[in-house]
């Protein structure tokens, strides 16, 4: 694994916005002028990693809802049967991505597991794959979430159109709803855009609807159900007949309060960072609320003084205490891992790196190659 000095395309602006990424200057977020160089071995233990972490973590729902320990989890009690219900009919799943700290020596570390509301979705299969063909056309990528996604919804077992919503004015996610919509629609299916705002719900047919006054049959949200939970239309849901995507189930593993769970299950686990829901048992680490976005509210604690921290909103449903597992610097960056997962399985990565041990939402995306 190394960070290398890449000359940019010319032209990378215009082909980045041609590929629909309008955000790509804020805060220089899309850097091509540096790019990680990964070998296949590397590739294939972060591929192998994701697989098993992903079925570990399925095994630790599992034991959370068959032992009760939802509530341990900060999810609204009157959410517990439908959650148990949902995994237990194995609801429709589409992606989700795992963060791990990795150096190419040592195996990568579980930070977290993005499982519900993931972004940076269109910059890792479309975006870094032309630079790719253009920069870097001799060797390959870890890449194949845009076949996978396409693949994966022709699965979704319901026909019909599918509502995609997110918030109003949030260009970030409007640009990977956009994008998402875009392999529904090549999968053979109908999308269609409605803010997170514009929906309703109707009484009389206990569904809820679009601005138009459609019920909304399946709905993908970019909106986290913890907030979904606690929304005043929340307990709608539980009365409702749309499906969800992301189902319910995958509240539970999009909790950081998972981490404690599968190092009780797998103590030792070379993936695994040593992770509790009590203070005081680890001089080094980092606490984490349970519920948190783009590294808010965590503190790095160094034998027992803090090193790093980051202000945010989050925090009220409870933190965990994981075992701290500093980030490899490469040129004074902090890079961190995003390895995707499709319908259960590996389907490609790509590299965010900031100049912080903590990743924020100032993080840069960095593309990625390996070679045989």
């Amino acid at each position: 694994m190394e960070r290398l000095a890449s000359r940019p395309r010319e032209d990378y602006k215009s082909r980045l916005e041609s590929q629909g990424l309008s955000f790509h200057s804020w805060d220089n977020y899309w850097k091509e002028d540096v790019c990680y160089r990964f070998s296949l071995r590397q590739i294939e233990e972060i591929e192998a990693a994701t697989e098993e972490l992903h079925q570990m973590c399925l095994q630790a729902l599992k034991i959370v809802i068959n032992s009760e320990r939802l509530g341990m989890l900060g999810i609204p009690e009157l959410f517990w049967p439908a959650i148990a219900q949902s995994f237990a009919s194995d609801d429709f799943s589409l992606y989700g991505r795992f963060d791990f700290a990795y150096d190419g020596k040592s195996p990568p570390k579980m930070l977290e597991y993005n499982a519900d509301t993931p972004t940076s979705l269109l910059e890792s299969a479309v975006c870094q794959w032309y630079w790719l063909e253009d920069c870097f056309p001799d060797f390959d990528q870890f890449n194949s979430l845009h076949e996978r996604l396409v693949r994966r919804w022709k699965a979704l077992p319901q026909r019909g159109t599918v509502h995609f919503a997110s918030l109003a004015g949030n260009e970030e996610d409007w640009v990977c709803l956009t994008y998402l919509m875009d392999t529904l629609t090549q999968s053979g299916r109908t999308a269609a855009r409605i803010d997170i705002e514009q929906i309703g719900w109707h009484s009389g047919k206990r569904v809820f609807v679009d601005q138009d006054g459609c019920p909304i049959t399946q709905l993908f949200k970019l909106y986290p159900w913890e907030w979904m939970m606690r929304e005043a239309f929340g307990k709608e849901i539980l009365q409702g007949d749309t499906q969800f995507i992301e189902p319910l189930w995958k509240s539970v593993l999009s909790c950081k309060g998972l981490l404690p769970i599968l190092w009780e299950i797998y103590p030792g686990h070379p993936n695994l960072l040593e992770a509790y829901f009590e203070p005081g048992r680890l001089q080094s680490y980092a606490r984490k609320p349970l519920y948190s976005r783009e590294g808010a509210n965590v503190e790095l604690v160094l034998d027992g003084v803090a090193i790093a921290s980051d202000a945010g909103p989050y925090g009220g449903e409870g933190c965990i205490y994981q075992q701290l597992n500093p980030l490899p610097q490469f040129g004074g960056k902090y890079p961190v891992i995003g390895s995707w997962v499709v319908g259960g399985e590996a389907a490609g990565m790509c590299v965010r790196e900031d100049c912080s041990p903590i990743t924020t939402n100032m993080s840069n995306f960095i593309p990625h190659y390996f070679f045989q």
